[in-house]
């Protein structure tokens, strides 16, 4: 019932290019629509009226499950130059010695871990490391970088791992991602 195509139409075209959640929020409640929309990809198939705060429950489910599985999709192992990371025993070595780190600071390197190469601004860590809402001017992200690079950097004065772009963010650089 959308403007140009139904929403029976555009899910497979969605389904083929991301695996994403997909909902039908709909006033078509038959039981074949309802088969209809599953068969042809939906997550989800909620009928008018809906209670707003079932909808978000039910958002928030589908999301959960889906970081559940991109978890699982990650390896368990990461080697970058001098410094391996083992997310399965939660080790963490510099040139084979082993490095004891808070939890946060734990859960930031296993972030830029995840993600080399890949520029990301204070407020972008905060809200995928911290998972809270970036509210403005705070250190939290600059202090953990800080005890960061202290523990696996040779100089935290001049990293090579955890590095700065002035004025954008930080990275974990790596010319090669031996995962």
């Amino acid at each position: 019932m959308l403007p140009d195509r139904s929403g029976f139409e555009i899910c497979p075209l969605i389904r083929e290019t991301t695996d994403a959640p997909i909902f039908f929020l709909t006033a078509r409640s038959t039981d074949l629509d309802k088969l209809s929309g599953f068969a042809l990809g939906a997550d989800d198939y909620i009928t008018k009226p809906f209670n707003p705060l079932e909808v978000v429950a039910r958002v928030k489910a589908h999301l959960r499950r889906k970081a559940g599985q991109l978890s699982e999709q990650q390896p368990a192992h990461y080697q970058y130059g001098p410094l391996t990371v083992n997310t399965v025993s939660g080790t963490v070595t510099v040139s084979g010695e082993q490095v004891v780190l808070p939890a946060q600071v734990y859960q930031l390197l296993v972030f830029f871990c995840q993600h080399p190469n890949q520029l990301f601004s204070k407020n972008q860590l905060y809200e995928r490391v911290w998972g809270e809402e970036f509210l403005g001017e705070d250190n939290t992200v600059m202090v953990h970088i800080r005890k960061l690079r202290e523990k696996i950097e040779d100089n935290p004065s001049k990293p090579k791992l955890i590095t700065t772009v002035r004025g954008l963010g930080y990275k974990l650089v790596s010319d090669q991602a031996d995962r």
